[in-house]
């Protein structure tokens, strides 16, 4: 298998390091790191602490996204 030599930083090093198992290359770290799925169940409950206030601008927020990308849809298809 070929190999690339690579350069980062110490702060990313050691957090490579830390992450590493003990028969663990530092390939094998980045390939779990980046190939790992994620469980939609680690997102349970994070939005509990959001206050009523928060979700009603999040959901405005949200609004005038949908309505801005829409138009925007909407001028380019009549060009």
């Amino acid at each position: 298998m070929a190999t690339k030599t690579i350069s980062i930083m110490d702060d990313v090093y050691k957090l490579l390091l830390i992450n590493k198992g003990k028969n663990e290359s530092f390939s094998d770290v980045i390939r779990r790191i980046l190939i790992r799925k994620k469980d939609i169940m680690e997102f349970a409950g994070m939005w509990k602490n959001v206050s009523d206030k928060d979700i009603k601008e999040m959901k405005k927020i949200i609004g005038e996204l949908r309505d801005s990308s829409t138009n925007q849809l909407l001028e380019n298809d009549m060009s």
